[in-house]
């Protein structure tokens, strides 16, 4: 059947209309795809990485890795001439055997010390017996003082007695008041009263010299106990403490176990697997503490970060399901999950200007076009070849829009 021009121009307007509802209609869609499931191509494969550097310095004796190799968690990957340590470890064993041996000197003399203590304890117990004997002679020898003085004395009165009677007799003699007989016995007695006053004096001057005598020793015997004390105080100040010895065995151990630290760190071995990179040292250099000699990335665990523009933030939560697509493998599907979504990035000067001491620095244009910021999105790669992933390689993420945690 033969469609008149009228027919003709008909289908070719409904042709039309469906095809521009049909590219509306696959352009909402693709829009809402793209809303839901947030796309970018401004990804790169990301891992952690650490730079390798020695913890003690000296030549490198001998290197067991090569430039991007894959190594093992242990391995070690090369050597420092670790004889310096080595023999200051020996130094700091030895010093702190010798202060343990100090300690053991030490402690031997203070017993001899405190035996010398002890000695002397024991003399000034013996000079204060001595004193207490000494104090007792004089007591005795007052005592006998007193005593000697009373006969004396006892002695004089019998003797006046005696020659006054003796003086009241003899002129009765001539009157024959008395006999010649009671004469003589008078003169006897004051004779003999006078000899026992002669003894009585000098018993008094035994006794003053035996007083004397014991005072000198009592004198003798104060001064020994107060030489004895002194030498007690002597020998407590000679006893020394072992002390300030012990309080330096902390610090010979920190010393001992330093030593061995850095002679273990002689060898650096691999914390984790991971590939080596940039290596770019030989055999013979000098390493130095903290100075990098190269990388080492963790292969263990790998991330894409991709930068997604702030208006699809929103729509991007952690936990989601994420599909990433290498461009060097473009056959390659991996699966990931959003760990993280990024908070900041480095603001635009040529928008808020630059920051600066005093006031900011705005600059004097306007820009009709404002592009949206891109921030980071942090995705964990759940499979994959872990060793042969490059850092920094392109990849195109696209998010799973309904969340869900794996």
């Amino acid at each position: 059947m033969e469609l008149t021009p009228e027919r003709r121009r008909a289908l070719g307007r409904s042709i039309s209309v469906a095809a521009v509802v049909g590219a509306i209609l696959v352009g909402l869609l693709s829009i809402q795809q793209m809303v839901e499931n947030p796309r970018t191509d401004d990804a790169e494969v990301f891992a952690n990485f650490i730079a390798m550097a020695p913890i003690v310095s000296g030549p490198v004796m001998k290197i067991n890795v090569k430039d991007n190799q894959y190594v093992k968690q242990g391995q070690m990957m090369l050597d420092i001439d670790e004889r310096p340590y080595a023999y200051a470890l020996e130094q700091a064993r030895s010093e702190q055997a010798a202060l343990e041996g100090n300690i053991v000197d030490e402690n031997r003399r203070i017993a001899s010390e405190s035996s010398a203590v002890s000695v002397s304890q024991s003399g000034v117990r013996s000079a204060e017996a001595a004193l207490a004997h000494a104090q007792a002679v004089v007591a005795q020898a007052r005592a006998a003082v007193i005593g000697a003085q009373a006969s004396v004395d006892r002695a004089r009165d019998e003797r006046d007695y005696a020659v006054h009677n003796r003086d009241r007799l003899q002129p009765l003699l001539a009157k024959q008041f008395v006999t010649v007989d009671q004469v003589d016995r008078a003169q006897t007695l004051a004779a003999a009263r006078e000899q026992a006053l002669a003894e009585a004096q000098a018993q008094q001057v035994l006794a003053d010299a035996a007083l004397v005598s014991a005072l000198a020793q009592q004198r003798q015997a104060e001064a020994h106990l107060e030489q004895s004390r002194q030498q007690v105080n002597q020998a407590q100040h000679s006893v020394l403490t072992v002390e300030p010895l012990v309080a330096q065995r902390s610090g010979k151990l920190s010393a001992v176990q330093t030593a061995e630290y850095n002679l273990e760190n002689c060898r650096l071995y691999t914390p984790f697997d991971g590939r080596v990179t940039n290596l770019t040292i030989s055999e013979g250099a000098y390493a130095h503490v903290g100075q990098e000699l190269f990388t080492l990335i963790d292969t263990r665990t790998w991330w894409v970060l991709a930068n997604f523009r702030e208006t699809q933030l929103h729509h991007i939560e952690p936990g989601m399901k994420a599909d990433v697509y290498l461009m060097s493998h473009p056959s390659l599907h991996l699966h990931g999950v959003v760990d993280s979504t990024g908070f900041g990035v480095t603001p635009d000067a040529d928008l808020i200007g630059k920051i600066t001491q005093g006031l900011p620095d705005v600059q004097r244009t306007l820009n009709w076009v404002h592009l949206a910021s891109r921030y980071p999105v942090r995705i964990r790669i759940l499979d994959g070849p872990q060793q042969n992933f490059r850092l920094g390689e392109s990849a195109v993420v696209v998010i799973d829009g309904h969340p869900g945690l794996l």
